[in-house]
């Protein structure tokens, strides 16, 4: 088997980190494969902040909403949304920049992604471990504070990368046939979402989670205790200030 493909089937997320630090030349060579993702327009308008100071990990697993794998992890990476170096570039060389919107954010927020995706992929492929950090957009506006970020750069998804120290099994996906549309979307019918659900919520795990946050169902474990309306909204309202204090939000 192709060894890219491989390594793609082979993913697992680590939350348990050896202490063995990441060789320089290794850590270099897994960010130059993250660097050659693809990028609008060849722009490249993203940077990445590596953290291996131990205190600041510790403040930094924090606002990760203290999951200890940010402060065990020897190599943490925050992969930031960034029109600041662009811009400056364009105003030195007499070009106005008009990148002050959403769609500009938008563009660098998937720029941003695709490199993260690649690193974990060369990380992977090293022998390493990855665990992506959710909470990252959710605490954007201090981690703007964290990092010193200038306006233009906003955080948008952090991972953590070690050698690991477990060996857990995969995580269930649904069915390939979930999720792939051939030639137009087709809407799912109430009998498509109960065959395209029905492994998952017979899992013995969702049975536990299920008798551990006392609900009736597995939707309502997402719905009700992990991803709630009020947590959404809120986190929303975060977004969207951190958006027009660093410069996206212009509509004229």
């Amino acid at each position: 088997m192709n060894k890219t493909i491989e390594t793609l089937l082979n993913h697992k997320t680590i939350r348990k980190y050896k202490n063995d630090s990441i060789p320089d030349n290794v850590l270099s060579r897994i960010l130059e494969a993250g660097v050659r993702a693809s990028t609008t327009g060849n722009m490249q308008v993203y940077s990445i902040i590596i953290t291996k100071d131990r205190e600041r990990r510790k403040e930094l697993c924090k606002l990760q909403f203290n999951q200890k794998m940010v402060e065990e992890a020897p190599v943490s990476l925050t992969f930031c949304a960034d029109f600041n170096r662009f811009n400056k570039w364009c105003k030195q060389r007499n070009a106005e920049p008009g990148y002050d919107n959403f769609l500009s954010f938008f563009t660098a927020a998937i720029d941003a992604l695709l490199v993260a995706q690649n690193v974990c992929v060369a990380a992977e492929s090293e022998g390493l471990g990855i665990c992506y950090l959710g909470p990252t957009i959710y605490q954007a506006d201090k981690l703007i504070n964290f990092f010193d970020l200038p306006k233009g750069v906003i955080p948008v998804t952090n991972i953590v990368v070690g050698y690991p120290d477990e060996e857990p099994s995969q995580v269930d996906r649904l069915p390939m046939a979930s999720v792939i549309h051939n030639e137009k979307y087709k809407d799912y019918s109430s009998e498509d979402i109960d065959s395209i659900y029905r492994y998952k919520e017979s899992l013995p795990l969702t049975k536990e989670l299920i008798e551990e946050n006392q609900v009736d169902n597995l939707a309502q474990i997402f719905v009700y205790n992990r991803y709630k309306k009020e947590d959404n909204v809120h986190f929303s309202k975060v977004l969207l200030k951190v958006l027009k204090d660093q410069g996206f939000m212009n509509q004229d």
